[in-house]
């Protein structure tokens, strides 16, 4: 049993079809017993990503939309551990941009894996975004491309 954390790049992977799905579906499969953590910005990334993919770029089909954003709703309830946005973890973020030069979110992501990496660990960064992996990285956090994972 390992503890991860997943941006959004990672975790729309368990919803909908790319490189690295068997990997991602594997992973939070919930007989491995993973801890599982999210920060909350990442639910409305999630169904913004799966509504794209439906109506933006038609990669897939209302009906399967409709089920990914059912089961994400019902994972990120049940499964996920989810970080919560607080003042304090913003003003980490807006360091982490600034020293990485990061989208926004992304040093949302940071921030909040780092703030389980505190006490943590062994927490493993799973991204599928290379200047996010290289910010993990240059912060110290063990990480995983599901990207690699074919």
């Amino acid at each position: 049993m390992n503890v991860y954390y997943l941006d959004t790049s990672a975790a729309v992977k368990r919803y909908v079809q790319e490189i690295g799905t068997s990997w991602i579906q594997a992973l939070a499969d919930p007989k491995q017993g993973h801890s599982l953590f999210l920060v909350r910005l990442t639910q409305e990334e999630i169904v913004s990503a799966i509504t794209r993919k439906e109506t933006k770029g038609q990669t897939i089909s209302t009906a399967n939309a409709a089920k990914a954003l059912t089961d994400f709703d019902l994972d990120f309830t049940l499964q996920y551990l989810i970080i919560e946005v607080s003042s304090a973890l913003v003003r980490r973020a807006v360091l982490l941009a600034r020293k990485h030069a990061l989208r926004g979110y992304d040093a949302m992501q940071l921030a909040a894996a780092l703030e389980i990496y505190a006490v943590e660990p062994a927490l493993i960064f799973v991204s599928a975004d290379l200047e996010l992996n290289t910010a993990a990285m240059t912060e110290g956090l063990s990480m995983e491309d599901p990207n690699r994972h074919p």
